[in-house]
């Protein structure tokens, strides 16, 4: 096992709904919203939180491969591996080679050659051209969706609550990099994309079934560009 290069995907993720990605606040303020966004602690700007993207791109990928149904529930762990079938280890390798396993599967990880977890997915901050166009045209970075339940038998609204949201067109810088262990490993970059196409079927952050979180991936390099609009998410 030895690292022959760091694969570095970067580009630009514009929204194409509204998103929300709780702070996890547990103070509501008069007037305020039931549910902020996360902020930068300094410039109060929105970000998308690298982690955020990794679980849900680690989530989405577990679900296609089919692996969900061996793991109770769980994300995939090195020590899920000898339940797995025998049509989809080979798919579960992938997963855990890019998103790495529990500490306490290290002994297991090592006799089936996971080695380090590959993928790192940094935070992404606003993309700085389009904040510049915030500011001078005057525009707000949120709004805030009001959201209820309905009483099923008096056809009322009823549980109120005030959801804030990134709006729709904002724009974050990504930087996604892989360490790819030996040339065997090339294709490993293919199955991340994939996982991101996933995700851009999908949803990122809260409500993505009521809408929210809509993305789209839009990539510095053509090359990976083609590849990334050619590319199958389901077959």
């Amino acid at each position: 096992m030895q690292l022959i290069k760091i694969e570095k995907i970067k580009g630009q993720i514009v929204l194409k709904s509204g998103m929300h990605i709780g702070a996890g606040d547990t103070e509501m303020h008069i007037g305020g919203t039931d549910s902020p966004v996360v902020r930068h602690p300094h410039t109060q700007d929105p970000y998308i939180p690298g982690s955020s993207l990794k679980g849900k791109v680690r989530s989405l990928l577990e679900l296609k491969s089919g692996v969900v149904g061996f793991t109770g529930g769980a994300p995939l762990a090195a020590s899920h591996f000898e339940k797995v079938s025998d049509d989809k280890k080979e798919e579960a390798k992938k997963i855990l080679k890019i998103f790495g396993t529990g500490g306490g599967d290290a002994e297991v990880a090592a006799k089936l050659g996971i080695g380090p977890t590959r993928v790192a997915f940094a935070d992404c901050p606003l993309n700085s051209d389009w904040k510049n166009e915030v500011i001078k045209n005057r525009w707000s970075l949120f709004d805030v969706k009001s959201e209820n339940a309905i009483d099923r038998i008096k056809g009322t609204a009823k549980d109120p609550r005030f959801i804030e949201r990134v709006v729709a067109g904002a724009k974050f810088d990504f930087t996604v990099t892989l360490k790819i262990l030996g040339k065997e490993e090339e294709a490993l970059v293919d199955y991340l994309l994939l996982g991101l196409k996933l995700l851009q079927m999908d949803a990122i952050g809260g409500s993505g079934s009521r809408g929210y979180g809509r993305i789209e991936f839009q990539f510095e390099d053509k090359t990976i560009q083609a590849k990334f609009d050619e590319l199958k998410a389901t077959d």
